[in-house]
C-alpha cells in the first residue's frame, strides 16, 4: 500500500581486475560506475525520495566521487536528457561504485540526508562512502554516547551520521583494522537492522549484512565482475545467471581489497530474523530473497485465503463474484485466491503510475493524493460481489478512500476486504515507516485481545466494507516457508529480535492515546524523553 514504505535499499558494483566480463561486451573497467544507475531503477520499489552514487577510479585526483539528488532515480542522473545523463557519468567514471535509494523513516527530506555519505580524509584507507539498508534501534543510545564528549557534535538527525561516525572512530588515530575486523567491532554496538556497503579510496569494498539477516542482501559474481544489491532482480537483469546469484547469509560480509574477492564470517550468529514484509509486500514480486520466492510466497498467501474462504462459506460465491487486487503488490494473491475459489480475477482498480508519491504527504494530502493514484473501473465493478485483495492494513487511509470509491464510482453490490497478512499491531523499528502505536488501524478495535470474526465486523464497518478478514499468524512461515522462528515478526507478535527492539515496543506502548501519533515516531519520543530527564 502507499502508506508504508521500505527505508532505502542499496548496490554495489566491481569489475575486478582481468579480461572484459561477457555479460556486458564492451565494458572497459572505468565503464563499471555506469551500470550502478540501472541496479538501483530495480529496487526503486524500496526507495522514491533520493538516489545517490559513489565511484572510485585510481589515478583520478579525486579518487572517490558521490553524486546524489532527491527524487526518483531517473531524476536524480537526468536519465530521461542523454546529455545531461552522460555529463554525469563521465564525471563518475569507476572501476567500482556502491549506491543507494531512499525513503526515510528518519531525517529530513533533503539532499543531505541523500546516500552514499562520504566522509573525506588525506588518508585514502580513512576516506570512504558508504550507504545502509535498515535501521538501528539502538540509534539514540549511540548518539548519547558521542555527544557524551562535549567537542563532538551531529549536523544530521539520522542513524546514517552515526553509523558513518562509528565507522569513522574504528579508523582513528593509528588504529588500522580490516574491513572484516570494522564489520565485527561495529556489530559489537549496533542493536537493530543493517545492510551496508562501503568503498574507500583505496579502491576497497565492503558488502555487509547485520547478524540475523534482518534485510535482505543479494550477490554474483562471474569472472570479473561483481555485483550487489538489495534484491536479486537487478543482478538478474544485469545477465548474470540464475544459479550464481546468492543470498549474503547473516553475519557475513564480501571484501574486495587489492582486487582480490573474499566473503567471511564477521560476526557469530544465534537465529536469524527475516523480515517477513519482504515477501508480503516490500521486494519486488521476481525476486528471491534467501533462497524463496517472492511471487511463490504471495500465491502460497492467496491459496491461504481461498481455503479460509471456503471453509468459512459465509459469503455467497456465484456467476457475480469476483477478486480484485489492489495494485500492484497484491496481484499474485489475488490471482492465487481467485483460482482456488474458481472465479475471475479483475483489475477494478488501475493504478496511476504518475500521480506522485503519496507517503511523502500528510493526512488530508495523503487522502486527496489516493483518490487520484487509484482509478475504479466501472466496467469492471458494477453490480459485482467484490473480494478486493490487499497485503497489508497499516494506517487504513488509503483502503477508507479505496472502499469508497469502489462503491460510489465503481458501482460494486458488496465488497468484502482480504488481507495477505496479519493485523499489523506493533511498529517497527529496524526500517519501515511505521513507529508508533497510534497510527495503526488494527490496535484500536484488538487492545490486546486475539482477533475475532465479531472484532473483524467491527473494522469492517468502520472502513465500509460488507466484511473483513485477515490471515492468521501462523499462515506466513508456512507462505514463506521459514519456520517462525527464523522471520522478524515483530509488527505482527509484538516480539522482537533485539533488546532494543523491545524496549522501544515498551515506549510505544507507554505513549499509547498521548497524542504522539503520526507527529513523532517513537525513537523521536524516545530522543524527547532523554533530554527531558
Amino acid at each position: 500500500m502507499s502508506e508504508i514504505h521500505h527505508e532505502c535499499g542499496i548496490a554495489a558494483i566491481y569489475h575486478l581486475p582481468g579480461d572484459l566480463h561477457p555479460l556486458v561486451p564492451g565494458l572497459v573497467h572505468e565503464d563499471a560506475a555506469r551500470l550502478l544507475p540501472r541496479m538501483l531503477q530495480d529496487i526503486q520499489n524500496r526507495g522514491q525520495l533520493a538516489a545517490g552514487m559513489t565511484s572510485y577510479l585510481p589515478g583520478r585526483p579525486q579518487l572517490l566521487t558521490t553524486h546524489k539528488e532527491l527524487g526518483m532515480v531517473s531524476e536524480a542522473f537526468r536519465l530521461s536528457q542523454r546529455d545531461e545523463a552522460e555529463a554525469i557519468m563521465s564525471k563518475n567514471l569507476g572501476i567500482a561504485a556502491i549506491g543507494h535509494v531512499r525513503y526515510a523513516t528518519c531525517g529530513a527530506d533533503d539532499r543531505n540526508y541523500a546516500q552514499p555519505f562520504e566522509r573525506n580524509h588525506i588518508e585514502k584507507r580513512k576516506w570512504f562512502s558508504f550507504g545502509f539498508n535498515g535501521q538501528l534501534a539502538n540509534v539514540q543510545e549511540l548518539k548519547d554516547k558521542l555527544l557524551a564528549d562535549t567537542s563532538h557534535h551531529l549536523t544530521r538527525d539520522n542513524d546514517t551520521e552515526v553509523i558513518m561516525h562509528e565507522i569513522g572512530r574504528e579508523m582513528s588515530g593509528e588504529r588500522r583494522p580490516t574491513l572484516i575486523e570494522l564489520m565485527t567491532n561495529l556489530s559489537r554496538k549496533f542493536d537493530g537492522a543493517y545492510s551496508l556497503v562501503l568503498l574507500n579510496a583505496q579502491g576497497d569494498m565492503l558488502v555487509a549484512r547485520d547478524p540475523l539477516g534482518i534485510k535482505p542482501l543479494c550477490y554474483a559474481k562471474e569472472g570479473n565482475l561483481f555485483a550487489a544489491a538489495s534484491e536479486s532482480v537487478p543482478l538478474l537483469n544485469l545477465g548474470f545467471q540464475p544459479e550464481n546469484i546468492k543470498s549474503l547469509p547473516p553475519g557475513y560480509a564480501i571484501t574486495i581489497i587489492d582486487g582480490q574477492f573474499d566473503i567471511q564470517r564477521y560476526a557469530d550468529t544465534v537465529g536469524r530474523a527475516h523480515c517477513y514484509f519482504e515477501w508480503i509486500y516490500f521486494a519486488n514480486v521476481a525476486s528471491t530473497l534467501d533462497e524463496r520466492s517472492v511471487y511463490l510466497s504471495r500465491t502460497a498467501l492467496g491459496e491461504e485465503l481461498a481455503r479460509l474462504e471456503l471453509l468459512d462459506g459465509s459469503v455467497p460465491i456465484d456467476e457475480n463474484t469476483i477478486v480484485v487486487p489492489v495494485p500492484d503488490t497484491s496481484k499474485a494473491a489475488a490471482d492465487a485466491m481467485a483460482h482456488r475459489l474458481r472465479v475471475p480475477s479483475r483489475e477494478g482498480l488501475i493504478r496511476n503510475r504518475y500521480s506522485g508519491r503519496t507517503f511523502i504527504e500528510g493526512g488530508n494530502s495523503r487522502r486527496k493524493k489516493a483518490e487520484t493514484k487509484y482509478t475504479p473501473l466501472r466496467e469492471v465493478l458494477q453490480g459485482k460481489r467484490v473480494f478486493l485483495v490487499e497485503d497489508s492494513i497499516v494506517r487504513s487511509t488509503t483502503m477508507r478512500v479505496l472502499l469508497n470509491r469502489i462503491r460510489s464510482l465503481g458501482g460494486a453490490k458488496e465488497i468484502h476486504v482480504r488481507v495477505a497478512c496479519p493485523p499489523i499491531v506493533a511498529p517497527c523499528f529496524y526500517g519501515i515507516d511505521m513507529s508508533t502505536i497510534d497510527e495503526l488501524f488494527a490496535p484500536k478495535f484488538l487492545q490486546g485481545r486475539e482477533i475475532t470474526p465479531e472484532i473483524e465486523a467491527e473494522m469492517a464497518a468502520s472502513l465500509g466494507a460488507d466484511s473483513l478478514r485477515y490471515l492468521p499468524v501462523e499462515s506466513i512461515s508456512k507462505a514463506v516457508r521459514y519456520d517462525a522462528s527464523s522471520l522478524c515478526q515483530a509488527c505482527i507478535t509484538g516480539r522482537y529480535p533485539t533488546p532494543s527492539g523491545q524496549k522501544l515496543y515498551q515506549i510505544a506502548r507507554e505513549n499509547v492515546g498521548k497524542g504522539n501519533g503520526t507527529d513523532s515516531r517513537t525513537y523521536e519520543v524516545q530522543h524527547t524523553l532523554t533530554f527531558a530527564q
